[in-house]
């Protein structure tokens, strides 16, 4: 594994880590959450690519400014200047939850650097998003044990809680500041590429959960049939983190579909 920092158009400097070997593969986490929220799973993809997963603004070990731009578009620049830093034209982008925006902007801004487009548990905001149920949400904003349990269980399932019961990597980065999880709530709830997104070009998967109650599965399916050519994988009883509750299906799903859409069988746009 090598460790980096590449600095964005605005100086701050967005840390990154590579592991693995093959064509580059992105990674990018969900709302308030490092490159962590990859470790269980980076494994299956890193055997097979060279995975670079990135803690986005206010994440990890990148910066916290006291002063920027915050939005799920700023984000796709800091990811171009990683791509820039490694010397990387293109790479396959996979992205979930927040991460999943945060790829759309950057498979619509720049789709010279895509190669093959991964979306899972998002949405394409605006007109095509449809929000959880409030009601699902409010234990969110409880007291920290509440909310913890709340998050919990929005992300994966009892049965699974009760055969995994060691720490979860995808309840929040404990580093951030106030201000920086702020932020990322708002990046997130503003997304909205949806009257762009008929634009993208990149060979695109779309993965989610049937029992998503934190991004209702319907998200997934506007998604697919708004990017043209989209493939929709659905993974049947699965909550938000379906990638570690069905880990198998999923990672053999995404990576027959890399496989399937090599860098270099694919001409630039």
């Amino acid at each position: 594994m090598t460790e980096d920092r590449a600095t964005a158009p605005d100086g701050a400097r967005i840390a990154f880590d590579v592991q693995g070997s093959g064509e580059p593969l992105v990674l990018l986490a969900g709302q308030a959450n490092s490159r962590h929220w990859w470790d269980p799973v980076r494994a299956d993809l890193s055997g097979s690519f060279a995975t670079i997963a990135i803690d986005a603004l206010g994440t990890g070990a990148s910066d916290t400014p006291g002063h920027a731009e915050w939005g799920t578009r700023r984000f796709a620049r800091d990811v171009v200047a990683v791509l820039d830093e490694l010397g990387i034209a293109r790479a396959h982008v996979y992205g979930t939850s927040m991460g999943g925006r945060v790829a759309q902007w950057v498979a619509v801004d720049t789709p010279e650097r895509v190669g093959a487009l991964v979306l899972g548990c998002t949405t394409g905001g605006g007109a095509g998003g449809v929000p959880a149920d409030p009601d699902v949400l409010r234990p969110l904003a409880a007291d920290p044990d509440t909310a913890r349990q709340a998050l919990t269980d929005l992300m994966v399932g009892p049965h699974w809680r009760r055969a995994h019961p060691g720490p979860l990597s995808v309840l929040g980065d404990d580093t951030m500041t106030a201000r920086a999880r702020r932020e990322h709530r708002r990046a997130s709830a503003r997304h909205d590429a949806w009257d762009v997104l008929p634009g993208v070009t990149a060979p695109t998967l779309v993965l989610h959960g049937t029992d998503d109650a934190f991004a209702p599965v319907r998200n997934g399916t506007l998604l697919a049939e708004r990017i043209p050519g989209a493939i929709l994988h659905l993974f049947e009883g699965a909550r938000h983190a379906y990638f570690l509750e069905r880990r198998g299906e999923a990672s053999a799903v995404v990576l027959d579909f890399l496989d399937a859409h090599p860098l270099r069988d694919r001409p630039r746009p």
